[in-house]
């Protein structure tokens, strides 16, 4: 790179030396779009379980809790389920990268579908956390009609098997379960990354977080975020650009030349 800024990534991106981009995607990416993130003090997901009685509030996400009381993480569905969201510019940038020839991989940690919302193809999803796209039952794993599980949520009445009568959910990954497959098949490929950009985290959660270790040393990584994340930063070509993840995503776009599809695009999601 020859300098540490937007126009910079942009010029780097635009040349022959940038082929495959990967992209990490948190939290903060979705807050634009009215989801909370998790830990904000005072606004975030965890402070606003507080209704729910919970022993502590990362219960709603862990599977033996669910087993033995399902109801708090039904009421907290309900707040969450897709349909009720628009994506956020920072997803339709996603969507300009695939539609640029440029992205090879998305993984997100956020379980709210946005960037399929977006229009980001979905063989160049990762969702390392799992999301609401399927659902399973969690003791013979059969599929679930989603239709169905969205009108059970809807109405607080918990979703049973029809064919083991086991506790239904939507393949959200908690505490407790494996990660899906698809992330860890697809860890390996970002040996191969022309640029890393994390956008919207916190890089504090494992083993999401360790990917930013994966990519070659002479890889640029842009960290897009309110605050310094991981250790972004102390690589020579590393490229930390703080502010509101729009608004930077933005200015990359203008930098790029895709402001006006930018817009364009985003126009389409509302």
């Amino acid at each position: 790179l020859v300098g540490r800024d937007a126009v910079s990534v942009a010029e780097y991106m635009q040349s022959d030396d940038c082929r495959k981009v990967f992209v990490m995607l948190g939290a903060g990416v979705s807050t634009s779009a009215g989801i909370p993130d998790f830990r904000s003090p005072g606004t975030g997901l965890y402070h606003n379980l507080a209704k729910l009685n919970l022993p502590y509030p990362e219960a709603v996400f862990e599977i033996n809790y669910f087993r033995n009381n399902p109801l708090p993480f039904y009421t907290l569905a309900r707040e969450l389920y897709p349909g009720k969201f628009r994506p956020t510019p920072t997803h339709t940038f996603v969507k300009l990268l695939a539609d640029h020839k440029l992205l090879d991989t998305c993984f997100t940690q956020n379980i709210d579908t946005l960037e399929r919302q977006a229009n980001v193809p979905g063989h160049r999803i990762v969702e390392a956390h799992g999301s609401f796209a399927d659902q399973h039952c969690i003791e013979c794993h059969r599929p679930f009609d989603g239709q169905r599980l969205r009108a059970a949520i809807e109405k607080s009445q918990v979703a049973h098997c029809d064919k083991c009568k086991g506790l239904v959910k939507p393949d959200i990954v908690f505490f407790g379960e494996s990660l899906p497959a698809l992330f860890h098949q697809t860890v390996p490929k970002l040996r191969e990354a022309d640029l890393l950009i994390v956008i919207g985290t916190s890089l504090k959660v494992n083993p999401f977080a360790a990917l930013t270790g994966f990519v070659p040393d002479d890889c640029p990584r842009v960290l897009i975020n309110m605050e310094r994340a991981g250790d972004i930063g102390r690589r020579a070509d590393d490229v930390v650009l703080l502010g509101r993840c729009d608004d930077v995503v933005r200015e990359l776009g203008a930098a790029l030349g895709w402001a006006d599809e930018l817009e364009r695009e985003w126009a389409k999601t509302d």
